[in-house]
């Protein structure tokens, strides 16, 4: 309104003249007190004046620090943004199936010999008839020998059997080995879990094959005189360059087996079980916290803060030169008329 005014002012400057040489001559032909002259009506104005001009100045600084405050947010999240992209969080999802792809276990039984070997669902096992005698073998197994991917001299010897595949049913596979004697104080036999024993199965160079997965997966070991039951879950990792590797995770729990063969035997009997654990498979890959939208949103949001603050700044310092201004011109018009 005030900015109105002045255009008003400055539009029709003879109106203004006009009306001041009639205050003029109507203040000419009145004879006022010096005492309402000289002080009152000069200090009403200069306090009602000053009290504005010390209000804009206020305000300045108030829209001052409120850019300086925009300023440092728009620094704080540049920095943010960059250091997030340093910094993936690591993501883990779950994802449900009824049926697994059946894994690869590769046993390293050295003079160990497989009894037998069958699929059981709901986690029921019936009692052994003969132990430590051949029994049945129902489930589909490659025996294979290759170099040793680390000292490429030794040959080692690998019984690789199909894993089970329904969750739901709880499907397991039970294995029974034997070993007539050892040199060894300790008995163990190896084993390692790869992820498809149908990729196997489909591999036209199988030793190269278990080379690479002896090189990528971490081996067991399941002991004598006890059954070893092994819980498997499965975790696949999504690299940055978009590739996907297959780890697994077991749970083992180890249960003494009591030999009731009435003669003493020397050999030694292995048992072990694999079956699935859950039916989730655990993905896990990094991802960027940081959205470059949601930052330009508030980027753009702080720059036009700063923008319409640089613009009131700008107003107000105008405002406040055209009150100085309009100050000093009714100052000289008193002054001239006094004298």
């Amino acid at each position: 309104q005030l900015s109105e005014d002045v255009e008003r002012v400055s539009e029709n400057p003879t109106d203004e003249t006009e009306g001041e040489m009639e205050v003029h001559e109507d203040a000419s032909s009145v004879i006022l007190p010096d005492s309402e002259l000289g002080t009152t009506a000069p200090s009403l104005r200069f306090s009602k004046t000053c009290l504005k001009n010390v209000f804009s100045v206020i305000l300045l600084f108030i829209y001052l620090l409120l850019m300086a405050v925009a300023v440092f947010l728009v620094y704080q999240t540049i920095s943010d943004f960059r250091e997030k992209l340093k910094h993936p969080v690591m993501s883990v999802s779950y994802k449900e199936v009824s049926l697994y792809d059946a894994p690869g276990i590769a046993f390293y039984p050295g003079k160990a010999r497989l009894l037998s070997c069958k699929h059981h669902y709901y986690d029921h096992i019936p009692p052994l008839i003969n132990p430590g005698q051949p029994g049945d073998i129902e489930c589909t197994t490659r025996r294979i020998n290759y170099t040793d991917p680390f000292t490429n001299q030794t040959m080692k010897y690998a019984l690789v059997v199909q894993g089970p595949r329904d969750v739901k049913k709880k499907e397991l596979v039970f294995l029974q080995f034997r070993l007539n004697g050892t040199d060894q104080d300790f008995s163990a036999i190896d084993y390692l879990l790869f992820s498809s024993f149908q990729e196997f199965i489909n591999s036209p160079e199988k030793a190269e094959f278990m080379k690479d997965c002896e090189s990528s997966y971490s081996s067991w070991k399941f002991s004598g005189g006890f059954r070893t039951w092994v819980k498997m879950s499965l975790v696949k990792t999504k690299e940055e360059d978009g590739s996907e590797t297959v780890e697994f995770k077991q749970e083992t729990s180890v249960v003494n087996y009591i030999d009731q063969r009435t003669k003493p035997r020397s050999d030694q009997l292995f048992f072990v079980v694999f079956e699935w654990k859950d039916p989730f498979i655990q993905t896990v890959q990094d991802i960027i916290t940081a959205n470059p939208w949601n930052m330009i949103a508030l980027l753009c949001g702080i720059f036009l803060a700063l923008f319409k603050a640089a613009d009131f700044a700008k107003l107000s310092v105008k405002w406040m030169i055209k009150i100085r201004k309009r100050h000093l011109k009714r100052s000289r018009q008193v002054m001239n008329h006094i004298s």
